[in-house]
This record gives C-alpha cells, sequence and structure tokens, in this order.
C-alpha cells in the first residue's frame, strides 16, 4: 500500500490556503486507500537549530539532555521520510523563501552520514526511491522567475538527500484580487486531482 508523509509548514493554521491544498490532497488519496501521515511543523515547530544541537545532531559520547533529545526528533523525523514512498511538502512562499518552520525540519534530516554522505566524487543522496510533491502558495507570481526561491531552494535539498523526483503545485497571485486567487486555488487543485490518480 502506497503511503503518503504530507508536512504542513504554515504558521496561519486554519486560514493556511497551504494546507488546505495538502487537506485536500490527503481526502483524494486517502478516498483510494492510501495510508496518510500528517505532521503540522506549524503547530508542533522543529526546534530552531543552533550550536548546542548542530553538535548534538552529529552524535558522540557525553551528549546533553538537550542535544540527546534533538537527536532523537531527528532520527524519528530521518525514519518518517523512509517509512513513506512520497512526501508531500507545503511550501508557502514567506518573504521569497520558506517558513522557518520548514527550515527547521530541513535541518534535523539533513545529517552527513544519515541521509547524505560526501565521498571522493561529491556528496551523494542516501534517501532512495521517494517521490516528493512540493505544493507552493503565493500571494504573488513568482514562478519560473528570478524572486521563486522556494522550488529551487526544496528541489536542491531533495536531490542532495537522494530524492530526484519532484513535482511541483503552484498557487499563484492569491492576494491579487479574489478572481486571480479562484484562479489559482483552481489550477492547483487541478495539479493535484492529477497527481493523486
Amino acid at each position: 500500500m502506497t503511503k503518503v508523509l504530507m508536512l504542513k509548514s504554515s504558521i496561519l493554521g486554519e486560514y493556511s490556503q497551504s494546507s488546505a491544498l495538502v487537506d485536500y490532497a490527503s481526502k483524494k488519496w486517502s478516498a483510494q486507500g492510501v495510508e496518510i501521515t500528517t505532521r503540522d511543523l506549524g503547530s508542533n515547530p522543529v526546534p530552531m537549530l543552533d550550536g548546542e544541537i548542530a553538535a548534538g545532531l552529529r552524535g558522540g559520547d557525553n551528549l546533553s539532555e538537550r542535544q540527546l533529545t534533538a537527536l532523537a526528533l531527528s532520527d524519528e523525523l530521518v525514519a518518517e521520510i523512509k517509512a513513506h514512498d512520497t512526501i508531500v511538502i507545503a511550501a508557502p512562499m514567506y518573504n521569497f523563501s520558506i517558513p522557518t518552520t520548514l527550515k527547521s525540519w530541513i535541518d534535523f534530516i539533513a545529517r552527513a552520514g544519515v541521509t547524505f554522505a560526501y565521498t571522493d566524487k561529491g556528496p551523494v543522496g542516501l534517501i532512495e526511491g521517494k517521490r516528493a510533491i512540493i505544493v507552493t502558495t503565493r500571494g504573488g507570481a513568482h514562478k519560473g522567475g528570478s524572486t521563486d526561491h522556494v522550488v529551487p531552494y526544496l528541489t536542491t535539498v531533495l536531490g542532495f538527500i537522494g530524492i530526484t523526483q519532484v513535482e511541483t503545485v503552484y498557487a499563484e497571485a492569491l492576494n491579487m484580487g479574489p478572481d486571480a486567487a479562484e484562479v489559482g486555488i483552481s489550477q492547483a487543485k487541478q495539479a493535484i486531482d492529477a497527481m493523486t490518480l
């Protein structure tokens, strides 16, 4: 059975458009018997990376209680990725980038020797055979332009850990008037419909 991990990252709770689109995809897949796991990074955030946590994520002896807690959470997040076939990442654009909630998750799952390895030929991703879908919402229109730092960044990060099958759902122009917003959401739902067949 297909297993899908849904990652929400918005800080807007019930008002989040990216979370609503992820929920829409969840309902489509659930109706087909797909097993869904949802992690809401907005309501249950991963701690922000600092020097102590970064050192703890490398493992070793004499770790502090805080480092051990962070390492255990990191192991849980990595295991979660490995246990699912598809990872759906809700990535609203905040000030031309991703939410800090999503960046913290990335900092906890991008670990040398765990999700990627350095070799004499360069870095190699260790998470293989996964599909990722980025669901990105924006107030303006940025797709394919120089102001879109969300999709290129996430594609790079995912590829770095070995996830190279990446698709993107765009919901754009959501703050450019009700008509534009309606079109943006409708197009996003059509893209989700095609991906959840």
